[in-house]
């Protein structure tokens, strides 16, 4: 009989069942953290049986067809096709964690899960070993996800080209810094094999970097770094095609393009520079559908449909699409930029997507007047609310019912060291359990992706949940 911690849900239990093949083969060390959190980790072990064999993709080819709504009758070895009548949720899951790539040292949260080669350099977990991406797999899976947005947004021509460009452009491509944003992009790429070769019957989608304008700069062989990881990406999903999300009868890939965004095609922006860049390559169009990503559209009124003072989500101009990254929602505080409401676009009738977060941070990050420590900000939005409630997240899924999207995206799993996280599990919007906020994220979420799911799928009443 498995040892269970106090307090524990059958959720979180179910979803935190360590398999023999995970903790005892691998003899994994515990990490170093808090005394009741090496006692809680220890006390799991799995009855459940290793995988005798993988299985391998050989499906025939056939007409692709939807699939019905529920997770569970996702078939692990076809895409997901996505139509004008589906609503699919998407986690944001980042594969950037390892010796040779991000590790946890300067991060105030520490996950729970730990992998052997990262105990000497401060904790956590390597996002290739094997045993953390099943583990990331079931919970992913357990939460009723449909999908992973997995991302090499950074540094993109650091990674793909040569050194005598990274010369000419990028005064910070040293050796290492390449070296550790490669690891980042072998990461995320294995993902693919990996994946697959766990059957599972969620699916990836790739978030290409747009943030930097020297995507766009040819490379002494001619290609744009921005080509060179379409053809990264590319070449995995014609290998794994059963991982893809069809939209519009193509695969669907994203293209971050940061935060603020100028909404004047007349200056260039890079977000136009790609757009015709696509344009005027349409054997790349032919082969995929494209959507571009930006963060924090709530505050960017000149991107919005109407420009009037927003009462509620808000819609982005269908002249700009741009999908969400993350949004703010704060509709008590009082300074000059508020109230904020996330935004949403639309493809025809139909919500194409919405962004919900545990928690969001202010105009000037999460502590007011010094970033890193309390007060908190008056705009900030917090994970807990009164009696340890998630208000904030409870209050996007609340949109998310009224919304209904074709695309619900969730930000996010596992960012952890992102100066966009903060000191304390408020300030820090993961939703992997981690030492701060313990494995309760995984009940709460899950409660509320049910929620959704039965009130798009049959066409409840737009209830809030009861959460845990």
């Amino acid at each position: 009989m498995l040892s269970q911690p106090t307090g524990a849900t059958p959720v979180m239990l179910a979803m935190l069942a360590a398999t023999e093949d995970d903790v005892n083969t691998r003899k994994l060390p515990l990490p170093t953290i808090a005394p009741s959190i090496r006692k809680w980790i220890s006390g799991h072990r799995s009855a459940l049986a290793a995988i005798s064999f993988v299985l391998i993709y050989l499906a025939q080819p056939c007409p692709l067809r939807a699939q019905s709504s529920g997770p569970a009758s996702r078939d692990s070895r076809r895409p997901l096709v996505v139509t004008d009548e589906s609503h699919v949720v998407v986690m944001q899951y980042e594969a950037w964690f390892g010796p040779s790539a991000i590790t946890f040292q300067t991060s105030a949260a520490i996950p729970l899960l730990q992998s052997e080669d990262m105990q000497s350099i401060g904790g956590g977990y390597d996002s290739a070993d094997p045993a953390i991406i099943k583990r990331h797999v079931a919970w992913m899976e357990s939460l009723g996800m449909d999908a992973a947005l997995i991302e090499v947004t950074n540094n993109v021509s650091c990674i793909f080209n040569g050194e005598a460009f990274a010369e000419k452009y990028l005064a910070n491509c040293s050796a290492a810094f390449r070296l550790q944003n490669q690891t980042i992009r072998d990461n995320t790429g294995n993902l693919y094999p990996a994946w697959s070769q766990l059957d599972t019957r969620l699916k990836l989608i790739p978030l290409l970097g747009g943030i930097d304008q020297d995507v766009l700069y040819k490379d002494t062989d001619g290609k744009t770094a921005f080509e060179k990881e379409l053809d990264y990406f590319s070449d995995r999903m014609k290998h794994h095609p059963e991982l893809n999300v069809i939209y519009q009868g193509k695969p669907l890939i994203l293209i971050y393009l940061g935060a603020p965004q100028d909404p004047t095609a007349s200056d260039n922006p890079l977000w136009f520079q790609i757009r015709n860049f696509l344009k005027s390559h349409p054997e790349i169009t032919r082969q995929y559908t494209f959507r571009m990503m930006a963060g924090y559209l709530d505050s960017q009124s000149y991107l919005w449909a109407s420009q009037n003072s927003a009462t509620g989500p808000v819609e982005i101009n269908p002249e700009y699409g741009f999908w969400s990254w993350v949004d703010r929602l704060n509709t008590s505080c009082t300074l000059a930029l508020c109230p904020y409401y996330p935004s949403y676009n639309k493809s025809g009738s139909r919500i194409e997507n919405f962004t919900a977060s545990i928690a969001t941070a202010g105009q000037n990050g999460w502590g007011c007047p010094n970033p890193d420590e309390l007060p908190y900000c008056p705009d900030d939005a917090l994970r807990y609310s009164k009696h340890d409630s998630y208000a904030t997240f409870a209050s996007f899924m609340d949109y998310a019912r009224q919304l209904r999207p074709i695309f619900l995206i969730l930000h996010q799993f596992n960012e952890f060291n992102s100066s966009d996280e903060g000191w304390d599990a408020n300030t820090n919007d993961d939703i992997e359990p981690a030492n701060q906020w313990g494995a309760r994220d995984l009940d709460i979420v899950k409660v509320q992706i049910d929620s959704y799911r039965s009130a798009v799928d049959h066409h409840h009443p737009t209830e809030a949940p009861t959460v845990p």
